[in-house]
């Protein structure tokens, strides 16, 4: 007995929609940052990148390489990060990890997930050193910060894959 109750049948999402999904998805990730939290400390992860990075890393044709730019660009209009900081940071993401995919030819679960912990690393200290000056007292926050983006990452992958499979675009190149 098999646990899968996927029609084969069943066409999916129409075209449109199906693309725009990624796209949206990471947008509804970026949207989590005008959440009004009241907070002590900021450790909110950034859900906008943890989504990219899930596409990409799940769902590598979902989104292409170009996409972290406009992304970035409407994270930063959303989070209060200096404009264009997202951006770059998202878009020098999305580069290293196409030349990871071109170096390891099959990846486990593992793999993605160490790629993932050093780019959500390098985004977030990077981003601190954009936005925030040397002196400020941030560092004790920021390393919980990535920790708990970093301990984030399997939902979001899980997230990512049942999106993708409800979404009916499994194909190579989709």
């Amino acid at each position: 007995m098999t646990l899968d109750t996927s029609n084969p049948f069943d066409p999916g999402l129409p075209p449109a929609r199906a693309r725009a999904l990624p796209w949206l998805t990471v947008m509804a990730g970026s949207l989590c940052a005008i959440v009004p939290v009241v907070a002590i400390v900021p450790l909110q992860p950034p859900m906008g990148l943890l989504m990219l990075l899930a596409w990409r890393l799940v769902a590598r044709f979902a989104l292409r390489l170009w996409a972290a730019a406009p992304l970035g660009l409407f994270d930063d209009l959303l989070s209060g990060q200096p404009l264009g900081s997202a951006m770059l940071l998202w878009s020098l993401t999305s580069l290293a990890i196409d030349l990871f995919e071109h170096r390891l030819v099959f990846r486990d679960f593992w793999q993605d997930w160490l790629i993932a912990s050093g780019a959500i690393a390098f985004c977030l200290i990077a981003g601190r050193f954009l936005a925030v000056p040397v002196g400020a007292q941030v560092d004790a926050p920021l390393v919980v910060q990535i920790a708990i983006t970093i301990l984030l990452f399997p939902v979001a992958t899980r997230l990512v894959a049942w999106i993708d499979r409800k979404r009916g675009r499994n194909e190579v190149g989709a």
